[in-house]
């Protein structure tokens, strides 16, 4: 019988996603007579893309596909430059939604394809953040998926080699790559600071934190989702079964059979409306009480994208002041849980090495 709930903090959307969804926002009230294009998915969520596609949103998976002159949004998980080239020549309003760690992979790169290195980008070869970095330097740049893939590469001085890695890589992944690079190029050099996301590092802290305590772990989560993938992983990793959904539709009742205590967490790209529907339907469904494991608190803060502020000046409206904030939620999480009449409290826990950006 389920007995308690336990929500993971921190959660859901991440300050890029929160940016990327914004930028969506704001050119629909800035364009309201116009068709916005997305190019790829805004962010790996179902949900997020179909509410957007129900207000009249495009998404493509080819430049081809936008009319010329049209509005473009590139998504949070970058472009290479040949698709920002293909943009430019057919006349399109870009506005680039790319994470802004995700650039500070890209600028790396650039860097250090300009200094001479040949770089081993770590990640998943065909996920579109790859994609896109690896577009910024082809000729001096190789993926890295696993170990078993260094025995293959082409290296002309492995004295002049460093490596970076995609942002939402599972951190026991990575670390284990890394650590087979730097015994087969012992002079590789890492890059200034780590390319993983304070949002994938603190997420993936939670469930190693939280999940031992648990019999089951539920990842709010499109399957798309690197980062709530890697999720899943790291609980099974501790030895706790654990369920990727979509949303509450998907959960089925043999799979808390057994199920004393429950983790519930969400993917950098899933909405907390997602979890909240969830609680509640286990809530109402076994009657279990609901706590917030605290493990660090984020505070992250962007600016908007230059492009999007050119255009709202071109249109009209001033962008001065206008920021993206990825803030405490507790007091609107206390509000929707005395709203809804569950019994809830919070449990501040502390994780050494926590990743908080302010």
């Amino acid at each position: 019988m389920l007995v308690k709930i336990l929500l993971a903090n921190p959660r859901g959307f991440c300050a890029g996603v929160y940016m990327a969804i914004d930028v969506v926002d704001q050119l629909l009230d800035l364009c309201p007579d116009e068709t916005i294009y997305v190019f790829h998915e805004i962010v790996h969520n179902r949900h997020v893309v179909e509410r957007f596609q129900r207000r009249g949103v495009t998404f493509v998976e080819s430049i081809a596909e936008v009319p010329d002159g049209a509005i473009v949004v590139f998504s949070a998980h970058g472009v290479s430059p040949a698709i920002r080239l293909e943009a430019k020549a057919k006349k399109l309003a870009a506005i680039d939604a790319t994470c802004p760690l995700v650039t500070k992979v890209h600028a790396e790169a650039i860097r250090y394809a300009r200094k001479g290195f040949q770089i081993l980008l770590v990640g998943h070869r065909h996920h579109q953040e790859v994609v896109g970095t690896l577009g910024e330097a082809p000729e001096v740049m190789q993926v890295v998926e696993k170990p078993s893939d260094i025995a293959s590469l082409t290296i002309s001085d492995p004295d002049k080699l460093v490596y970076l890695t995609q942002t939402t890589l599972s951190l026991d992944d990575a670390n284990t790559i890394i650590a087979a690079l730097k015994i087969a190029f012992p002079n590789i050099k890492d890059p200034p600071v780590s390319d993983i996301c304070y949002a994938t590092t603190n997420r993936q802290m939670a469930v190693r934190a939280i999940a031992p305590k648990c019999d089951l772990v539920l990842v709010v989560g499109s399957a798309n989702s690197s980062n709530s993938v890697r999720l899943t992983e790291i609980s099974m990793n501790l030895g706790t079964p654990a369920r990727l959904i979509d949303d509450r539709s998907e959960m089925q009742s043999e799979w808390f059979v057994g199920v004393e205590t429950l983790l519930v967490t969400a993917g950098a790209s899933a909405p907390e409306d997602l979890v909240h529907d969830l609680i509640e339907d286990l809530v109402r469904t076994h009657g279990a009480e609901v706590e917030q494991h605290d493990v660090c608190h984020e505070e992250v803060e962007f600016g908007l994208p230059g492009t999007l502020k050119t255009m709202m000046r071109a249109r009209g409206v001033d962008p001065a002041g206008r920021r993206i904030v990825r803030g405490d939620e507790s007091s609107r999480l206390h509000a929707w849980f005395a709203e809804h009449n569950i019994p809830f409290r919070t449990v501040d826990l502390t994780v050494q090495g926590s990743a908080i950006q302010n």
